[in-house]
C-alpha cells in the first residue's frame, strides 16, 4: 500500500533503497562470524564482536567482578530469562583486562590472534603459533561454537582452535581427553565464583586404564577425586545414566596417535560444564522459555571434596549450603554471597601457641558431624588423654573419642557435614578454640540471669546511666578533643582530619599559625586497631619485616590502611619507633609513604601507614615470573620516583635526612607502580652544613650499605647514593647483588663494572624486558648506576646531580671509576701481613653487632 500511494517517480528510489539494504545484510551474514587480518581491531570499549552463522554464538567481551574486569568469551546469545551472558570459553581467564580504552583483539605481523592492552610488547592472550603463512589467516566462529584460525585460501585448513583448550565448558562437537604429543590434556577446569571465570579448585578430565576401560574422574585442586562418571560401557557412563536418553546424547571416543577423547552430539541445544560447585552439569533451553537443567552429578552437593573449605560445615538440608562453626567466620563475604566457599572459615581469634597473653585454650562440641579427612587414630587411650594429647600438641585442631578409640586432626578441618534428617549419624567433635570464645560463650549461656538482674534493677540502672551520661558530658567539656588516644581509627576520616601533617618546606609559618611546635600525629586506641585488622587476623598478615608484622586493615568507609606493629622478639626498640613518628610525621612528598598514625598503649607500638596495593618492589623484581609485570617504561618511572624522593629527604625536606637503609623491600608500590620509600627506623637527621656523621652501632642490609660506612660506621648523604646506585642495577638487571655468581664474579657490582669495562653494557639487560626503544637510554642508566656506587664518597653524584642527569637525556655524563666491589674498603688488601683477626674492624665496630634486616 505503502508503494502504491506514492507513484511510479517514488516508487524506484524506495525499491533501489531496499535493495541496498539487502545487499548489505546478506554481506554483513557472511561476514560476521570472520575475522581477518586487515580489519580494524575488536575492541573492549566499542563493545565489538563476531557471530557464528546460526546466530547461536557470538565472540567477545564480557566483564565480571567489582572493579570490572575484562576477559575474551564465547557465550551463548540471547537466552530467554538471562541477565548474563552464558559464557561457554574464555581466553584470557588468568590474566585479565583492567583498561577498556587500550584493550583490543588484532592480528599480529605473524598471522596469530594477539589481545593486548597498553603495552603493545605484552599481549594478555595469543594463539602463540609458529610457522604461520601470516598473509593469509584468519579467525572463524564456527556454528557448534568453536573459534579457529585457519588458512583463508583453504578453509579445511586449521592451525588452532578453542575446542582444543575448553575451560569449564563442553560443547556438542567439542573434544574432551588427552593430547598424546605431549600438550596439555584436554580438560575442564571450574569458574571460582559466578564473577570470577580464573580457574577454580574443581577439574574433570579423561582418565584411560591400561587394562582399556574409560572414565571421566572429578578432582578437587587437582589432586584429590571426590567422583567418577563410572566406566564408558560403548554407550555411556555407568554413573550418568541420564546420558543414555540417545535422542538427546550421542557419545562417541575417538583415539590415534596424536590423541584420545570423548564428543558427543545432541539433538537439542543443551552444554554440559563444571559448575564453580563442583557438579558437573548439563543444561539445554527451547527457544522460548528459560534454560533448565538436564541433570546434575555428583547429584548430592555433599559428595564435592571440602566443598566449604577450611572449617567450613556442609548443610545437606538448607539453600545456604555452607556455613561456619562456633569462634568462626567466612573468610571473604563477598565470595559467600557468590556461592564461593573455597576459602573457608577463619578463626576470631588466635589459639594459645599463637596468643601473646597465652590464654588456655578450650573445646566446643559440635554435635552429629561426619568426621573429617585425614585423622590420626590412637586406640588405646582414655577420653580424658586424649583431649589432653590434643591439647598439648600446638597443631591440634579437634579431637574426638568414641568406641574405637582416639582420632585427632592437626591443621584445617575438611569436609565437616552436618547430616540431614534421615541420612548418616555422625559423631560428636570437639573443635579446639580461643580462651576468648569461652567469654563470649559464658556471656550467651546466662543471659537469663543478666535479664533479670535487668528488670529488679531497671529503675536504678536508668539513674545510674544518667548519671554516668552527665558526668562523661561535663568532663569531654573540659578536656575537649585533647585525649587523642580515644580517637577512633574505625570511624576516622584521614581525607579530612590529618590536616595538620604538612609540608616541611613552610612548616615554621604553618606552626605560628597553628601556634603549635609540631606536627601532631593523630593517636588510635587499641580497641580500635583491633577491629581494624580483625584481631590482626592471620588473613590480613601482609608480611613482616625487622620492625615486626605488619597487617591490612579497613575502616568502615571502606579506606584500606597497613597495620605495622613492634614485635617483641624486633631487633628495633623504642629508637626506631621514634624515628618513624618524628620523621615520616613531617615529610611530605609523593614518593615516600605515608603516616597516618599510630597507637601507643600498654606494651602496644603500632604504625598506621596508608595501603599500598602493590606491596613491594622486590616482590616483583627478583621473581622469575612476576618481574615479567616491569617493562621498561615501569622501572625507569620506579628509577625517578625513588630518585626524586631521596632528593626531597637530602635538600629540599625542613630537615636533612639520611635513609640509611634503601633496599627494594623499602620501596612500595601503589595501585599505579609508582615507587614510595618507606621504613625510616634507621634514618637519621644531620645539619644543613654537615658533610658527615659517625656512629658505633652499624645498621642496614648487606650489599647495600657503602664502604665507608660498613666498615668505618662513617654515613652522609653518599651513602644513600651508593645504596641508589646498587638498587638502580638491580632494577635494570632483575638481579640481586649479594648472592650474585656470574662469569667469576662475586656481586653485581663486579659484573656491571667489567660489562662496562668491556664495553658490553647491554648484556647487564633483564631479558624479560625484551628489546627496549632506546638501548642509549638503557646504557645512560648503568653509566649513572656505576657513577652512584664509586668506592670513594667524594667521587659520587648528589642526588640533585643523580636527577638531573636522569631528566636531561643528551647531557654528557662522565666516566665512572672502579666501584666497591667488597663491603670495605679493601682493608684486607693493603697489608696482606695484617692479621684478619686483629684488623676486622675499625672503630670498635666488630661484624658481629651488624644488624643486617
Amino acid at each position: 500500500m505503502l508503494v502504491r500511494d506514492m507513484g511510479i517517480h517514488g516508487t524506484r528510489p524506495f525499491l533501489l533503497f531496499v535493495l541496498l539494504l539487502l545487499l548489505r545484510a546478506c554481506f554483513s551474514v557472511n561476514a560476521d562470524d570472520t575475522f581477518t587480518k586487515g580489519q580494524p581491531p575488536l575492541s573492549v570499549i566499542d563493545n565489538d564482536s563476531i557471530s557464528s552463522k546460526n546466530g547461536i554464538f557470538e565472540l567477545g567481551f564480557f566483564e565480571r567482578g567489582t572493579p570490572k574486569k575484562f576477559y575474551l568469551g564465547i557465550w551463548v546469545k540471547s537466552l530467554v530469562g538471562q541477565t548474563q551472558k552464558n559464557i561457554v570459553w574464555v581466553a584470557n581467564r588468568e590474566n585479565h583486562l583492567s583498561d577498556p580504552y587500550n584493550s583490543k583483539l588484532e592480528f599480529s605481523e605473524d598471522g596469530n590472534l594477539v589481545l593486548l592492552g597498553a603495552s603493545p610488547k605484552k599481549p594478555f592472550w595469543s594463539t602463540n603459533l609458529q610457522n604461520l603463512p601470516s598473509n593469509s589467516t584468519e579467525a572463524a566462529l564456527l556454528d557448534d561454537g568453536n573459534l579457529v584460525l585457519r588458512d583463508r585460501s583453504n578453509l579445511s585448513t586449521i592451525f588452532w582452535e578453542s575446542f582444543d583448550y575448553p575451560t569449564d565448558t563442553w560443547l556438542p562437537g567439542g573434544k574432551l581427553g588427552i593430547d598424546k604429543t605431549g600438550k596439555e590434556p584436554k580438560q575442564l577446569i571450574s569458574w571460582k565464583n559466578s564473577e570470577d571465570p580464573s580457574p577454580g579448585l574443581f577439574s574433570c578430565s579423561l582418565r584411560i586404564d591400561p587394562n582399556g576401560s574409560i572414565e571421566y574422574i572429578f578432582e578437587w585442586n587437582r589432586s584429590q577425586v571426590y567422583w567418577s562418571s563410572g566406566v564408558w560401557n560403548g554407550e555411556t557412563f555407568a554413573f550418568i545414566p541420564e546420558m543414555r536418553l540417545n535422542y538427546v546424547f550421542k557419545l562417541g571416543f575417538v583415539s590415534n596417535e596424536k590423541e584420545a577423547y570423548m564428543s558427543y552430539n545432541s539433538s537439542i541445544m543443551s552444554i554440559c560444564y563444571l559448575d564453580s560447585t563442583g557438579q558437573f552439569k548439563a543444561i539445554t533451553w527451547p527457544p522460548t522459555s528459560e534454560p533448565w537443567v538436564l541433570w546434575a552429578q555428583p547429584k548430592s552437593l555433599s559428595d564435592v571434596y571440602a566443598l566449604c573449605g577450611p572449617f567450613g560445615v556442609y548443610h545437606d538440608n538448607t539453600s545456604q549450603p555452607c556455613d561456619c562453626p562456633k569462634g568462626f567466620e567466612p573468610f571473604s563475604d563477598t565470595r559467600t554471597r557468590q556461592n564461593d566457599w573455597s576459602s573457608g572459615c577463619l578463626r576470631r581469634h588466635p589459639l594459645q601457641c599463637e596468643n601473646r597473653n597465652a590464654k588456655k585454650d578450650w573445646f566446643q562440641k559440635i554435635p552429629n558431624v561426619t568426621s573429617p579427612i585425614n585423622w590420626k587414630a590412637y586406640s588405646a587411650m582414655s577420653d580424658a588423654r586424649c583431649k589432653l594429647a590434643c591439647m598439648n600438641n600446638c597443631f591440634c585442631t579437634a579431637y574426638t573419642h568414641n568406641s574405637s578409640g582416639c582420632l585427632i586432626w592437626e591443621g584445617a578441618l575438611l569436609n565437616m557435614q552436618r547430616p540431614s534428617d534421615g541420612g548418616k549419624v555422625g559423631s560428636d567433635i570437639y573443635l579446639r578454640l580461643a580462651a576468648d570464645e569461652r567469654q563470649i560463650s559464658t556471656k550467651g549461656t546466662k543471659w537469663k540471669v543478666w535479664v533479670i538482674v535487668a528488670v529488679l534493677v531497671a529503675a536504678t540502672g536508668l539513674i545510674l546511666c544518667l548519671s554516668v551520661c552527665f558526668s562523661i558530658k561535663r568532663k569531654l567539656k573540659h578536656k575537649g578533643e585533647t585525649a587523642a588516644s580515644s580517637n577512633d581509627l574505625m570511624l576516622f576520616d584521614f581525607s579530612t582530619e590529618i590536616h595538620a601533617i604538612s609540608d616541611g618546606t613552610n612548616s615554621q609559618d604553618n606552626d605560628k599559625k597553628r601556634g603549635k611546635k609540631d606536627v601532631e600525629l593523630p593517636l588510635f586506641s587499641y580497641e580500635s586497631v583491633l577491629a581494624a585488622t580483625d584481631n590482626f587476623s592471620a588473613a590480613n598478615k601482609l608480611g613482616e619485616g625487622g620492625f615486626g608484622p605488619v597487617y591490612k586493615g579497613k575502616l568502615l568507609k571502606g579506606k584500606e590502611i597497613a597495620v605495622k606493629m613492634l614485635s617483641k622478639r624486633s631487633g628495633q626498640g623504642l629508637e626506631e619507633f621514634r624515628n618513624e613518628t618524628t620523621l615520616i610525621a613531617k615529610l611530605q612528598h609523593r614518593n615516600l609513604v605515608k603516616l597516618l598514625g599510630c597507637c601507643i598503649e600498654g606494651d602496644e607500638k603500632i604504625l598506621i601507614y596508608e595501603y599500598m596495593h602493590n606491596k613491594s618492589l622486590d616482590f616483583y623484581l627478583f621473581d622469575p615470573a612476576k618481574k615479567k609485570m616491569l617493562d621498561w617504561g615501569t622501572r625507569i618511572h620506579i628509577i625517578e620516583g625513588i630518585a626524586q624522593g631521596l632528593l626531597y629527604l637530602h635538600q629540599y625536606s625542613r630537615l636533612r635526612i639520611i635513609h640509611r637503609d634503601m633496599k627494594p623491600s623499602n620501596i612500595l608500590l601503589d595501585s599505579e607502580m609508582k615507587p614510595k620509600i618507606s621504613d625510616f627506623g634507621m634514618a637519621r637527621i644531620v645539619g644543613d652544613n654537615e658533610i658527615q656523621a659517625n656512629t658505633n652501632r652499624i645498621v642496614g642490609t648487606f650489599g647495600y650499605m657503602s664502604p665507608e660506612y660498613a666498615m668505618e660506621g662513617l654515613y652522609s648523604i653518599k651513602s644513600d647514593v651508593f645504596s641508589f646506585g646498587v638498587l638502580l642495577l638491580e632494577i635494570v638487571s632483575g638481579k640481586k647483588n649479594t648472592g650474585f655468581y656470574n662469569h667469576g664474579s662475586l656481586n653485581l657490582l663486579r659484573y656491571a663494572w667489567e660489562l662496562w669495562r668491556d664495553g658490553q653494557s647491554l648484556e647487564l639487560m633483564d631479558s624479560t624486558i625484551g628489546y627496549p626503544s632506546s638501548t642509549s637510554t638503557l646504557v645512560r642508566y648503568i653509566n649513572i648506576g656505576l657513577l652512584c656506587v664509586q668506592e670513594n664518597p667524594a667521587d659520587r653524584p648528589t642526588m640533585l646531580d643523580v636527577v638531573l642527569m636522569i631528566s636531561n637525556e643528551h647531557g654528557p655524563l662522565v666516566t665512572p671509576m672502579q666501584p666497591a666491589f667488597t663491603v670495605g674498603r679493601n682493608l684486607m688488601q693493603t697489608n696482606p701481613t695484617v692479621n684478619p683477626a686483629e684488623n676486622c674492624s675499625i672503630n670498635n665496630v666488630t661484624f658481629s653487632i651488624m644488624e643486617a634486616r
